[in-house]
């Protein structure tokens, strides 16, 4: 019995510090709590749309995708999640405002436009 109770005593101790030593380490590798201050942002979906997307879009690269009244909700999924050959863009590339305001302006261009 007392061999028991010493395995359960060194068993405990084991879990205690590694617990500890886990919670010490974990709050140093933590991220910050504040938000990271804005570095460049576009100024709107058309710069976003001239400057990114057209590089393909407008070049027969890609598919023509202004002047079909695409769904903004579908736009914004295949811009962050990429398709086919399409990569997909991350939040530090084009922020969520800015994907919003462009799949605004893809989805309400005309074609050419």
């Amino acid at each position: 019995m007392t061999e028991t109770i010493r395995e359960h005593v060194t068993a405990t101790f084991i879990l205690m510090s590694l617990l500890a030593i886990g919670g010490v380490s974990g709050g140093a590798w933590a991220a910050p709590q504040q938000a990271p201050e804005q570095g460049f942002a576009w100024k709107d979906g058309a710069e976003v749309y001239n400057k990114v997307c057209a590089l393909c879009h407008e070049t027969s690269v890609g598919p023509t995708i202004r002047g079909r009244s695409l769904d903004p909700t579908y736009i914004q999924l295949i811009v962050r999640h990429g398709s086919r050959a399409m990569p997909a863009f991350r939040a530090s590339e084009i922020d969520d405002q800015s994907l919003e305001q462009l799949a605004e302006y893809v989805s309400k261009s005309a074609a050419g436009k």
